[in-house]
């Protein structure tokens, strides 16, 4: 995958993040809800810092590319 494809990929992950975060209510982070919703803006994060940053190379190979060693 190219990087200017990676960037719009992350951009995408960093907006459902955003609007996840949107959503949390500042008084119910303490209930199963609030902490899944932590959870997945956590998530979403990580997914674009990898498509962003591509620390293993997992962006920049083919689906089925065994890894170089």
């Amino acid at each position: 995958m190219d990087s200017s494809k990676r960037v719009v990929v992350a951009a995408i992950w960093i907006a459902v993040a955003a609007l996840i975060a949107v959503t949390i209510d500042p008084g119910a982070i303490a209930t199963t809800a609030g902490i899944l919703r932590l959870f997945v803006v956590g998530l979403a994060l990580f997914l674009a810092g990898v498509y962003l940053f591509d620390p293993w190379g997992v962006a920049s190979r083919g689906p089925f590319e065994r890894p170089e060693e």
